[in-house]
């Protein structure tokens, strides 16, 4: 390990919702790993789901807390951010519930990205993991995982813009380490958002002058197998979320990338012989590009048209109540 990073301090923060077996195994691949982690904070949402998972046995652990808010509380950015108040460490890992480490070496390797710097000196805010298909992943979604999640590590800054687009901001707290100095220093993740909140916070630091690490030698398995309506209801709120934060995301289009994707995608699928899924591609596809649409324009919409096509109600019902 680096002298530069050797002594840093590492702090490990998840939110749970109905937690399983995957959570299990991630607490013991965090447990296991090379590079030393203080704390495990966990928040987790409604506590009947924790005492009935059997989850209970682990607050005793050295490093491990738990703490409990209920559904209508929990807010993607905002509940991120408070868990981060818990923390007194010089980085905070964000994982999801269902992010396994492939290796001991998950940590290591996150902490040996902050060593890196942008063509301009740039220091990296944050640095992310690679996502490694689940061994029940669908053969799209498996392809998909490889074009977001490539087996090259980069270091993306402001120069990078012309270039990659939306892509330079591409960040996911799946698996994704932050600078607490950085972070605080920024403001943090915003506190209200219905989704994306590691893009907003990348696009912000980046605006600033700082780096955001892919660290593909990092590396996590998640992946998941969505239905149609759930592509569009994901994709809705991406759009949404990119809608209210024009200062962001104006002049930098997702169109293009999803387009290059799915032409990448059906040339895939032809040359490794499976062209039937080609159809199928296009149905996803076309789901994806609807709810990315309807939720670009969001505001334009009826409210009970917005309610069924989003995944996050609570984030609605939120903002009426502060209206």
């Amino acid at each position: 390990m680096d002298q530069k990073t050797e002594g840093l301090t590492l702090d490990v923060i998840i939110p749970t919702y109905r937690p399983g077996e995957k959570f299990r195994k991630l607490l013991e691949m965090i447990g296991n790993q090379t590079y030393p982690i203080g704390k495990i904070i966990v928040v987790n949402t409604e506590k009947q789901y924790w005492e009935q998972g059997g989850f209970a046995k682990y607050e005793n652990l050295p490093g491990f807390e738990v703490h409990h808010i209920k559904k209508s509380e929990f807010d993607h950015g905002g509940t991120r951010h408070w868990a981060v108040s818990f923390s007194q460490a010089d980085l905070f890992l964000c994982m999801t519930d269902d992010a396994v480490p492939a290796d001991v070496r998950l940590a290591e390797e996150l902490v040996a990205g902050f060593q890196k710097r942008g063509p301009k000196g740039e220091v990296p805010a944050m640095v992310y993991a690679r996502q490694l298909p689940d061994r029940d992943c669908g053969y799209i979604e498996r392809y998909t995982r490889g074009f977001n999640y490539p087996a090259k590590s980069r270091v993306k800054t402001k120069a990078d813009i012309p270039k990659l687009g939306i892509k330079t901001y591409f960040g996911s707290n799946v698996c994704c380490a932050y600078n607490r100095q950085i972070y605080m220093a920024q403001g943090g993740f915003i506190r209200h958002t219905i989704f994306n909140e590691d893009m907003i916070f990348a696009g912000r630091v980046i605006q600033e002058g700082y780096a955001l690490v892919y660290q593909a030698k990092a590396q996590v398995i998640h992946s998941h197998n969505l239905s149609c309506r759930q592509q569009f209801c994901r994709n809705f709120d991406l759009a949404v979320s990119q809608a209210d934060h024009p200062e962001i995301f104006a002049g930098l289009p997702s169109e293009g990338e999803g387009i290059r994707l799915v032409k990448r995608t059906a040339a895939y699928l032809v040359k490794s012989r499976r062209p039937w899924l080609v159809p199928e591609l296009a149905v996803k596809s076309g789901f994806k590009y609807l709810g990315y649409c309807m939720g670009k324009w969001y505001q334009h919409l009826p409210g009970k048209v917005v309610l069924w096509c989003t995944m996050n109600q609570n984030y609605w019902k939120k903002a009426g109540d502060k209206k």
